[in-house]
Formats: C-alpha cells, sequence, structure tokens
C-alpha cells in the first residue's frame, strides 16, 4: 500500500509548492490533484467547450487530459503535450473554480488522482489539492491543511508569476483571492475545508523552508 501525504488549503497558502518540495525531500512522486483541473480548464477554453459535467469528462476522455508518471514524479498532459507551464496562464485561473465545482468533473477528477497514485506503485506519494484529505484519500497516513493571510497569500501569488506585489496589484490579487475562497469553500460537492485529523499549518509567517521542514519532520515520524 501506497503512504499518502495530503497537502490541502486554499489558493495561494503554498500547498503546491511545499508538496512539491516535501517529495524531492522524501525522494517521492508528487501528485497535484488542480494541475488535471486546470489541464481540463484550459482544453475547454481552447475548444470552445461548453462548461458542462458530461460534455467536458468526455473532452477529458477523448484528448486525453491526464496525469503522467515520470522518472521524476508527475505532470499534466493534453493530447499527449506537457501543459505543466500553459495551465498556469491567468485565463485558467479564472475559469478553474467554476470548473471544478461541477460533480462529474470531481468524479473524473479524483479517479485520475487515484490512479497516479496507484500506478506509482511505491511507499509513498505526496498529494496535494483542496479536498485529498477529505474526499480523494480519506484514509491518508499524514493530513496537512496550509492557511495563510490573504495579503500574505497574495504577495506569493504574485512573486510566482514574476510580479512585482505592489499595492494595487496586492489588492487586486486579494480580492480575486477573496472570490476564489469564496466559490471552493461554498459549493455543494466537496467543499474546501480541514479534515478532521488533519494537521492546520499557519505559514503567514514561517519561511518555506521552515513550513517544508515541519511537514517532513512529521512524514518521518509517521513512517518510521
Amino acid at each position: 500500500m501506497t503512504h499518502v501525504i495530503a497537502v490541502d488549503g486554499p489558493a495561494g497558502s503554498g500547498k503546491s509548492t511545499t508538496a512539491k518540495e516535501v517529495a524531492k525531500r522524501l525522494g517521492v512522486p508528487h501528485i497535484e490533484s488542480g494541475a488535471l483541473y486546470r489541464s481540463l480548464t484550459m482544453a475547454a477554453l481552447d475548444g470552445g467547450v461548453e462548461f458542462n459535467g458530461q460534455r467536458l469528462v468526455a473532452l477529458a476522455k477523448s484528448l486525453p487530459v491526464r496525469l503522467t508518471l515520470t522518472d521524476t514524479g508527475v505532470r499534466p498532459e493534453v493530447a499527449g503535450a506537457d501543459v505543466s507551464e500553459a495551465i498556469r496562464e491567468a485565463r485558467v485561473a479564472e475559469r478553474v473554480s467554476e470548473l471544478s465545482a461541477l460533480p462529474e468533473v470531481r468524479a473524473w477528477a479524483n479517479e485520475q488522482v487515484r490512479d497516479a497514485v496507484a500506478r506509482h506503485q511505491g511507499d509513498a506519494a505526496v498529494v496535494d489539492g483542496r479536498d485529498i484529505g477529505t474526499v480523494v484519500f480519506p484514509d491518508a497516513t499524514l493530513k496537512f491543511f496550509l492557511v495563510a493571510r490573504l495579503e500574505e497569500r497574495a504577495r506569493r501569488r504574485l512573486l510566482q508569476e514574476g510580479v512585482t506585489p505592489d499595492g494595487d496589484r496586492v489588492a487586486a490579487t486579494v480580492a480575486a483571492l477573496g472570490r476564489r475562497d469564496e466559490a471552493d469553500t461554498s459549493r455543494a460537492v466537496a467543499p474546501l475545508k480541514p479534515a478532521p485529523d488533519a494537521i492546520t499549518l499557519d505559514t503567514s509567517d514561517l519561511t518555506f523552508g521552515d513550513q517544508v521542514n515541519i511537514v517532513v519532520t512529521e512524514a518521518r515520524k509517521a513512517f518510521s
């Protein structure tokens, strides 16, 4: 059985970058569920496909949209092309919450993530998203829920995009993240929330190295 380290949290909380580095430190794959939703969003926008659950799942299967195992981890692909960078575009970020709220899409994505872990067949994997510890892997060996102040999350998101986090840009990003939070926490299917047994980690005043060390330390204790 593959042990799953679940890392959940809102947009801009640092879950994906943290999960990626934790996986690197532990020598296990990193699987980002959000990459599937972003990939399908991009494919739908490029193809002019209506945001209808059944049509989107049909599109995902026909292209296909999938997670592919590599020597270093997992990458998202659309029709066989690596889309790791393209799915970070603003046009995708603006629509991904709408798509990810659809039950049929979530069921498809959950199946893909579980399949990626099963195909890995290793001792452990680090999986990040918004419902990994509550829905996708409710029996995960270790669960983390990362949070941070909204302004700090906005600043990090801008820096990640290579943009100077000045006052106006931070304010606009705060508003966008706030809308994303509302959509993610209020959706009818798998709303964003910490699992009852998750370790909540406020990263607002932590360095990146500190938050990675905390997760790695807990993981090593859990697997010792």
